[in-house]
This record gives C-alpha cells, sequence and structure tokens, in this order.
C-alpha cells in the first residue's frame, strides 16, 4: 500500500489535502501521473496543512454560491445536442462533460464535469437526470433533455 496526498478531489476516494492509503499501481500508474496526487513524505504535511486551508477558505464562500446554483440548475432544463439514430438511439452516450458545456452554454454557471454524476449511462434522445455534486453538503439533481442533433 501507498500513501499519497490527493491534490485534487477524486471520486470515491476523497478531496483535496487528503492523506489516502491506496495500492501501489493505483497510485504509480494512475494518481501521480494524472498530477490526482503526490506521493506521501514527512516534509509534505506542510503541503497538506496549506492544500487544506486553500480548500477551506473556498468552501467557506462557496456554500452560498452552491445553494444559489442548486437553484438555478433544479428549476432549469439541461439542453444537450447529440447525434443519434432514426429510433433515438445516440452513437455513443452522453459525456459528463457535454452536460458542464451545456449548463455553461445555457448562462446557468460553471460546474467541473468530474463532479457529474449519472445514475446509468445516457444512451437515448429524452429528458434523464444527472446529479452534480457542488459542495460537500450541497448535491443538485438535473433534468439533462438530450435533443438529437441534425
Amino acid at each position: 500500500m501507498a500513501k499519497v496526498i490527493l491534490t485534487q478531489e477524486v471520486t470515491g476516494l476523497g478531496s483535496a489535502g487528503d492523506v489516502v492509503e491506496v495500492k501501489n499501481g493505483y497510485a504509480r500508474n494512475f494518481l501521480v501521473p494524472k498530477g490526482y496526487a503526490v506521493n506521501w513524505t514527512r516534509g509534505g504535511e506542510s503541503q497538506v496543512a496549506q492544500i487544506q486551508q486553500a480548500r477551506e477558505a473556498r468552501a467557506i464562500k462557496s456554500v452560498e454560491e452552491a445553494q444559489a446554483l442548486k437553484q438555478s440548475l433544479e428549476n432549469a432544463l439541461v439542453r444537450v445536442h447529440v447525434k443519434s439514430g432514426a429510433e433515438g438511439r445516440l452513437f455513443g452516450s452522453v459525456r459528463t462533460a457535454d452536460v458542464a458545456d451545456a449548463v455553461e452554454a445555457q448562462g446557468l454557471g460553471k460546474i467541473d464535469k468530474r463532479k457529474v454524476v449519472f445514475p446509468s449511462q445516457i444512451k437515448t434522445v429524452g429528458n434523464h437526470e444527472a446529479v452534480v455534486r457542488l459542495h460537500d453538503d450541497v448535491t443538485a439533481t438535473l433534468t439533462v433533455q438530450v435533443i438529437a442533433a441534425r
């Protein structure tokens, strides 16, 4: 097992500044090369404190922003245009980046694509739901309307 310090939020693992233990291969082949984590060292404790302070400073002011963004997202219908076949089946599926881009394009705010979660893959035209983790305590459920692109 390898100890690493997360530099970004990783779904199912932790938030920035957390010290977690993961398998050696996961740390060596995925987390560290992608920049999601750095190897833990004794000198890294100060780095952990700095990351956590920065995260807390952002979180304090963003709780109110997250609540406001949640209201606007839940009251809106997010439209995503994708290529589809004759019977309404998509060529591939809707990606989290597609939803994040559509939210920003419609002027609803800016969300991180890594914080969008689909209960199941979206492979058909119609209305679907997606969950967005805006803050540790704030999640928004938004309705995604998938429209066939011409």
